[in-house]
């Protein structure tokens, strides 16, 4: 059976990895894995003649010719092949998680460092076990430097994707409520994300650290690390400090490089009072490998967000905050909060069922809901069954402006095509599985 070592040398030869028989690269080596209702050992034949130069199985039975490569375990190849991979190269390679605004700031980082650096991010949200290889495996000797998402729901995959990635530098974004299935507890989830810095930690590794945040300054200190931290928040000692300056509802916002007392501004096109934190993480990031102030502010007012996240969509009658690519408590809180600080004459809440909270699901959308409750707005739109579980909180009476429930999105359509809402600033948030982009072609 082929070696790590082995395939390697394939690889070279042929550093295209597919996947996917319908997007079969040309000359790729295409890797047969199984999923939850497929066996991909079974496209091998089909992904050779589609152009592959050699399929990668784990069934010898579909081993029809020497293009079909033979090894133990499919999905572990991929994840040891890519780990030899990381193994050869000497760029930095920024690494992050936490519970929300990975993505983002992922994005963001990768803005601000390709103003000076040709740099590889994270395709999307491919920051799994799948995902993460094939990130590293699309490294070549052209890119001085890789931003690498890496995501979980369950203790030991930060671990895993971190032994894969291998980060030279790394920050957690933030610890929050989500994935409680998986990981059981906030306790869970702080186990989980903390993988990271202790990887960071025994490796040498430089991590970023909002020091804002009570619980990853809780983390951080029960390691030891063996360079010192990077600090970012709103303290003079931090490298980075910085504060919002409007929120209309597009962040504008100063910061400060402490090390030279040198303040800048600079305009962006997020919204949300949480994006802060991940702004000034990039910028910390740029600071660290000497980009100027000029280069990092270009990367972040350059920053469009896009895939449903913080993005801003204006209509003929209203400004959406379209942030429905997910939801999770956390996440929920400080959108319901930032809706409440934002300037605007008339604010609408349009909220969805999260999923994956387990035992938790009935507390913690009764907190959310009892949060929105509490917020300055003119209407709150509540979406899914969860929320409809929870209608005793409307009954009170207490709070301005309207509350409805709808115990499904396609309710809600039905119910919102006669319920015109002009000149208002509408959040519409909740879990993928809730669909709420539908809702968007009726504001």
């Amino acid at each position: 059976m082929i070696t790590t070592e082995q395939l390697y040398q394939h690889y070279l030869n042929h550093p295209v990895i597919s996947t996917d028989t319908r997007k079969i690269a040309p000359g790729s080596l295409f890797f047969a894995l199984k999923g939850d209702k497929f066996d991909a050992n079974t496209f091998s034949e089909q992904a050779v003649a589609a152009g592959a130069a050699y399929a990668v199985i784990d069934n010898p039975a579909y081993q029809l010719n020497d293009r079909c490569i033979v090894v133990a375990d499919v999905l572990i190849a991929l994840q040891d092949l890519a780990r030899h991979h990381r193994r050869q190269l000497t760029i930095p390679v920024i690494g992050l998680t936490g519970t929300n605004g990975k993505t983002t700031t992922k994005e963001l980082i990768n803005a601000v460092v390709s103003q000076q650096f040709n740099t590889l991010a994270t395709q999307g949200n491919l920051n799994n076990h799948i995902g993460v290889p094939l990130t590293v495996l699309s490294i070549n000797a052209s890119h001085q430097m890789a931003v690498i998402e890496m995501g979980a729901n369950h203790v030991k995959e930060i671990e895993l994707l971190s032994s894969i990635a291998q980060p030279t530098h790394g920050l957690i974004t933030n610890v929050g409520k989500a994935h409680l299935e998986g990981f059981g507890s906030i306790e869970g989830v702080k186990i989980a994300k903390g993988e990271l810095y202790d990887f960071l930690a025994t490796s040498g590794g430089v991590a970023f650290i909002n020091s804002n945040n009570p619980l990853l300054m809780e983390m951080y200190g029960k390691r030891k690390f063996a360079t010192p931290a990077i600090f970012y928040g709103d303290a003079i000692e931090d490298l980075i400090s910085g504060e919002i300056t409007e929120n209309a509802p597009l962040l504008s916002l100063e910061w400060t490089n402490n090390t030279s007392g040198e303040s800048h501004a600079v305009k962006t096109q997020l919204t949300g009072a949480y994006n802060l934190d991940n702004i000034l993480a990039a910028i910390s990031l740029g600071v660290y490998f000497k980009l100027s102030a000029a280069q990092v502010n270009a990367g972040i007012k350059g920053y469009q967000p896009k895939n449903n996240r913080s993005q801003i969509v204006r209509t003929q009658n209203n400004t959406l905050i379209c942030d429905y690519y997910n939801a999770n408590p956390s996440s929920m809180i400080v959108a319901i909060e930032n809706v409440g600080k934002i300037t605007a004459d008339k604010k609408v809440l349009i909220l969805g069922d999260m999923f994956e909270m387990g035992a938790e699901a009935a507390s913690e959308h009764t907190a959310v809901m009892q949060k929105a409750l509490e917020t300055a707005v003119d209407e709150r739109i509540f979406i899914g069954q969860e929320f409809s579980k929870a209608p005793q909180l409307l009954k009170s009476g207490t709070f301005q402006g309207t509350a409805t429930t709808y115990a499904t999105t396609d309710e809600a359509i039905e119910g919102l095509r006669s319920h015109n809402i002009n000149g208002a600033t509408i959040l519409i948030k909740g879990s993928r599985g809730m669909a709420m982009e539908r809702l968007v072609e009726l504001f």
